[in-house]
């Protein structure tokens, strides 16, 4: 196998230049620093103010990339790698999706479909945002795992939900059953490049007369994370680098980690024969048989999972096997913490094909 550089990222957060964001893009950047984020994926909504005002491009050890989300009442998407900002006009809030994914291929742009199973919270009057339109086509990707969908899952009676804002990484569940199915499906016809979404605003809530900010970034960036690799190191020429890790990304080379108990650096995935190797987001032509390995870097139950089935579950470090038929494989990974069993990493798939 070839070296990779294994880069740690968060996707999906909000700054004060989003109508419901209000932290600045330095207090964000001392976020990342704080928690060792290699890269933060900025998106705004319906803007690239950050961009604009000289934001994008290497803080320190952390590179800022700024795309947007663009956000009707249903069906929000993140792009990147586009030059102005889509807009939807306030006359058509329910505008077809297909309308702007359109447009950001056609800016030469990536998108992504946004916590896709979104319900919101009842308790707390959090409306729902889920993506409604499965008819589309020429997303880049979609959100498996997105921090505030299952956090705000948790949200059930006031106890409840108290101890869910101190403690969160203890009450995750994980990517919903619903979406992992459907991405499985997606995944038998096409390539649909799995990302972890921390939708982070630091939102101000009033909850039984206090002020609570739900989260700051320093507290959020622990949390849900994208791990993007790529065969080259980054060489700190922002342009050349962000190029770097969104190609990586669109092409799957990609895993989702949360990273509250234990840093997830150090994981693989790769599928070998006697003269080639595949690994995250790579296609393999099955010629006879390969063996498929899983590492981790702390013990763990490790899941294979086939066209979305479970055929492989061990405990350990290292899980290795023949396979002799094609399909789509990926792999999970869930951390014993006091006892139980919480969601830690999902791995975009490798897609064997036959000869």
């Amino acid at each position: 196998m070839p070296n990779f550089y294994d880069y740690t990222g968060i996707i999906h957060s909000h700054s004060a230049y989003s109508f419901d964001g209000r932290a600045p893009i330095a207090e964000i950047l001392e976020a990342a620093k704080i928690n060792g984020i290699d890269f933060v994926m900025l998106t705004d909504h319906s803007s690239l103010r950050a961009r604009e005002e000289g934001f994008e491009g290497w803080h320190g050890d952390t590179l800022l990339i700024v795309g947007q989300e663009i956000a009707p009442r249903f069906n929000h998407y993140l792009a990147f790698q586009i030059d102005a900002p889509v807009i939807i006009p306030e006359d058509e809030p329910d505008m077809e999706p297909q309308i702007y994914v359109d447009e950001v291929r056609s800016k030469g742009g990536m998108g992504f479909i946004a916590h896709p199973d979104h319900e919101g919270t009842e308790l707390f009057h959090v409306k729902h945002y889920p993506w409604l339109d499965w008819r589309v086509t020429g997303y880049t990707g979609m959100g498996i795992w997105d921090f505030m969908t299952d956090w705000q899952s948790t949200l059930r009676g006031y106890t409840r939900s108290i101890l869910s804002f101190l403690f969160p990484a203890f009450f995750l569940t994980g990517p919903r059953k619903v979406t992992l199915e459907r991405w499985d499906r997606l995944n038998s016809n096409a390539k649909v490049v799995g990302i972890g979404e921390l939708d982070n605003h630091d939102t101000l809530r009033r909850v039984l007369g206090l002020n609570l900010s739900v989260f700051p970034f320093a507290k959020a960036f622990k949390f849900m994370r994208t791990h993007v690799i790529t065969e080259r190191p980054l060489v700190r020429d922002h342009a050349r680098d962000i190029a770097a890790l969104l190609s990586a990304l669109r092409q799957g080379r990609a895993y989702v980690a949360a990273e509250y108990f234990r840093e997830s650096k150090g994981f693989s995935f790769v599928l070998t024969d006697n003269s080639r190797s595949a690994t995250l987001g790579d296609d393999f032509i099955l010629e006879n048989e390969a063996c498929l390995t899983a590492i981790l870097p702390a013990t763990a139950k490790i899941r294979i999972i086939k066209d979305g089935t479970l055929i492989r579950e061990e405990i350990g470090q290292y899980l290795t096997g023949i396979i002799s038929e094609p399909g789509v494989y990926r792999a999970e990974a869930y951390l014993r913490v006091l006892g139980k069993y919480l969601p830690w990493i999902f791995s975009n798939p490798i897609y064997v094909k036959k000869a």
